[in-house]
């Protein structure tokens, strides 16, 4: 019995000294990690980064922190990411919808900011590549000290606002136009214009896969399928619908086709069921 608690005793004590040696001491971060979301008309702009602070040090100036002239990855730790989910301008620069990288080169009358297709936080990697957009743009100073740095949306409205940087006693607005008007416009089109192509498919497909209302299924397959440029997977489902209501003729039609246009697209499976279809139903 001693020899039974003498080995769990030494066994716990394994185990404390395991958890000891394994745990780490939590601390928070010199510049905490910082995420802005915001919705700008119809498009929405994302900014990840982190808030280094002053703490009584000198920031932008020849022998600054941040020194003028030399390149900077707009906060700490890692590289700005700036997200945009669709197509901006920014500062007067069309811009793609997608996620960048942002460096910056601090000068006491003029920043430069570039724009890299983001890759990873490491903004070193950056450096040597060609920016896909670079702006320069105005600093301002300000009364008021920032002691964290921070990025903010500002002077919004449907078509643009300014994402404002803030540090120390330096601002800088980043202009950014966004295309509401244009994605409004298509967006009435689309609802307006009724059900597209893909939406009768899908209809049709429903009512085909469970066997009712044939007729309907029929109907609606071919306000998919006649149009300029049908789909042969499209064109597929209405050779099905076809030879099960019975018009065979018209099915074999339909398949032959489905297996042009899947020659067309490359697809080898659709020509392969297209013609085991057409040889099933030429039998009937």
């Amino acid at each position: 019995m001693k020899k039974l608690i003498y080995s769990f005793a030494v066994l716990m004590a394994f185990a404390l000294t395991a958890t000891q040696a394994t745990a780490q001491i939590q601390t928070p971060a010199p510049s905490p990690a910082a995420e802005l979301e915001q919705t700008v008309g119809l498009t929405e702009i994302e900014i990840e980064y982190s808030r280094p602070g002053v703490k009584g040090r000198t920031i932008f100036a020849d022998d600054g922190l941040v020194p003028y002239g030399k390149v900077w990855r707009f906060g700490a730790n890692a590289a700005t990411k700036f997200a945009f989910d669709k197509d901006v301008v920014v500062s007067g620069v069309e811009m793609e919808a997608g996620e960048y990288a942002v460096l910056c080169m601090p000068a006491k009358d003029e920043w430069k900011l570039m724009f890299y297709p983001y890759e990873s936080g490491s903004w070193g990697s950056y450096v040597e590549k060609d920016p896909a957009a670079t702006i320069t743009l105005e600093p301002m100073m300000s009364d008021d000290m920032v002691e964290r740095m921070r990025f903010t949306v500002e002077n919004m409205d449907m078509d643009g606002a300014d994402i404002v940087f803030a540090w120390d006693k330096t601002k800088l607005e980043i202009p950014v136009e966004v295309h509401t008007a244009k994605q409004v416009e298509a967006s009435i089109k689309e609802v307006m214009g009724g059900p597209t192509p893909n939406d009768y498919y899908a209809a049709a497909s429903y009512y085909h896969e469970r066997g009712e209302n044939m007729d309907q299924a029929l109907m609606w397959i071919k306000k998919a399928t006649d149009v300029d440029n049908p789909r042969f997977w499209q064109v597929r489902r209405k050779a099905l619908i076809l030879a099960d209501m019975g018009k065979t003729k018209e099915a074999i039609s339909a398949a032959k086709m489905s297996m042009e246009l899947a020659k067309k697209a490359g697809n080898d499976d659709y020509v392969r069921m297209n013609k085991a279809s057409i040889k099933e139903w030429s039998m009937k």
